[in-house]
């Protein structure tokens, strides 16, 4: 018997929406003071998960852990028990991503290279309100009731529901100050079939969106005249600053201060690019039905030129600021940003080969060496042809050409990565000792507590920093790899 899938039929969406909390001075310490107890409790965790023989490596135990120490060590008491359980989650599925081939081991998190986080996994606790038009109310467990930039319609209040609501939330602390990042989860209904044309894109440097109808999308610079000079300011003043430093000498408090300026400016540019992405995005979604982009490996394409000292490489600084224009696009990024977003509007994001498509003419089809004369100029050097236009323009419509000839290929879901079968399992993943079956013996481990036979075999990462004697695990029957290779 076969299902049929009305096309009205409402569909469940899953998404995140990022908006900034304007918390007075006493809260942006409580929240510092959780996400530094939430990444030593991670750092406690990895630890014990190290150190701890294989049979003893569950959730139960590591629950029992947890509690004992947010007894034994105070400070870590302001963390609220349910973000807690968070990181444990956190911590577990880290490893499940690493046997899956999706990312690397989880390792110990460090003060200044790690993102300051804190999880509030439960939304009833949120209690949203929206004051105006411009501000909202969110209740931040042991925090207090804090004011947040309202930027869009949440489900909350008589708008919410068991199907569209707020399933959680995460407090995020970057160059700007702290975020709160809303899980939301909300019904709609199907769009219809976008009706709009096709349209080809080429991504580029200089024009950074090309438009095979002649339209082009581009920006200005991200940071003020005034604003480049400052950041070359602070840049040179770190650089001096840490050239006179002595070797093994801490960092002082005024270039700790140097760095955060640096790193608010930037942010300040990646805001206004992140600002700008969403407007054109969205502005393309709406307007054509179907959009057509390269499949441009970028890992690739923003390789160092270095080479190696037996064969060193060729124009290197030249290759450097090319992939710092690279990066500093952001192709990814806004391809992502159209997949989803195309979704919404009822239209279709497809990808095609990407080379050839700036050197092979569009009116003949022929690619004769020297037709690309400059970045903006393109003349065919075919003699039966010798059609002439912009480069960008030209691309554009060589990647519109190569969907309608049936060149289009199969989109991956996420990252293009190598994904290992499930019976098998890396040496990292046989070290931390885990199995499937015992990361859900424990699914409850929130909710309930642990029994105290459970509480004495998994012993607390507080007894290693009082100094009480552990008892040292059996070393393995054989040597596997290191943790921090990759799985």
């Amino acid at each position: 018997m076969f299902s049929i899938v009305s096309q009205d039929a409402p569909v469940t969406r899953w998404f995140g929406h990022r908006a900034r909390l304007s918390l007075p001075p006493a809260g942006v310490l409580k929240a510092d003071g959780q996400a530094h107890a939430a990444r030593t409790l991670w750092n406690l965790l990895h630890a014990w998960w190290q150190m701890m023989p294989r049979e003893k490596r569950s959730l139960a135990n590591a629950d029992a852990a947890i509690r004992q120490a947010r007894q034994d060590i105070g400070f870590l008491e302001v963390l609220p028990a349910q973000a807690a359980q968070a990181v444990l989650k956190t911590y577990v599925r880290a490893w499940q991503n690493c046997w899956g081939g999706r990312a690397g081991a989880p390792g110990f998190k460090g003060r200044f290279r790690t993102v300051m986080a804190v999880d509030i996994p439960q939304g009833r606790d949120l209690n949203i309100t929206r004051v105006h038009r411009r501000w909202g109310m969110v209740n931040i467990p042991k925090v207090g009731r804090v004011r947040f930039r309202w930027t869009k319609d949440l489900p909350v209040g008589r708008h919410a529901s068991s199907e569209s609501r707020i399933t959680g939330a995460r407090l995020i602390k970057d160059a700007l100050g702290w975020h709160i990042a809303f899980r939301v989860q909300a019904v709609e209904g199907r769009p219809e079939p976008h009706p709009g044309p096709e349209v080809g894109i080429d991504l580029g440097v200089t024009v950074p969106l090309a438009l095979s109808d002649g339209g082009t999308y581009e920006h200005g610079a991200w940071l003020t005249k005034k604003e480049k000079a400052r950041l070359l300011r602070l840049e040179q003043r770190a650089a001096q600053r840490k050239r006179h430093r002595r070797p093994g000498e801490r960092t002082s408090r005024r270039l700790h201060r140097t760095y955060d300026q640096i790193a608010g400016l930037r942010a300040k540019a990646k805001r206004r690019a992140l600002h700008w992405q969403h407007q054109t995005t969205t502005a393309i979604a709406r307007t054509y039905g179907t959009v057509v982009v390269e499949a441009l490996t970028l890992t690739s394409m923003v390789r160092s030129a270095r080479g190696t000292v037996e064969e060193p490489g060729k124009n290197v600084a030249q290759k450097s600021g090319l992939n710092r224009s690279i990066s500093r696009e952001a192709w990814g990024r806004t391809v992502a940003m159209l997949a989803y977003k195309t979704a919404r509007h009822g239209g279709t994001l497809v990808k095609v080969p990407a080379p050839g498509t700036s050197r092979r003419c569009s009116a003949c089809g022929l690619t004769t060496p020297g037709s690309r004369e400059s970045q903006a100029v393109f003349v065919c050097k075919n003699p039966d042809c010798g059609w002439s236009g912009n480069a960008d323009y030209n691309a554009a419509r060589n990647v519109l050409h190569l969907y309608r000839m049936g060149h289009a290929l199969v989109p991956a879901a996420g990252r293009a990565v190598v994904r290992r079968a499930q019976r098998v399992k890396p040496a990292a993943a046989r070290q931390a000792g885990i199995s499937q079956h015992q990361a859900g013996e424990h699914s409850k481990s929130s909710s309930g507590s642990a029994t105290p036979t459970q509480a004495s075999s998994a012993r607390s990462p507080a007894c290693w920093l009082s100094g009480a004697p552990t008892r040292t695990p059996a070393p393995p029957a054989r040597t596997p790899r290191t943790a921090s290779s990759r799985c």
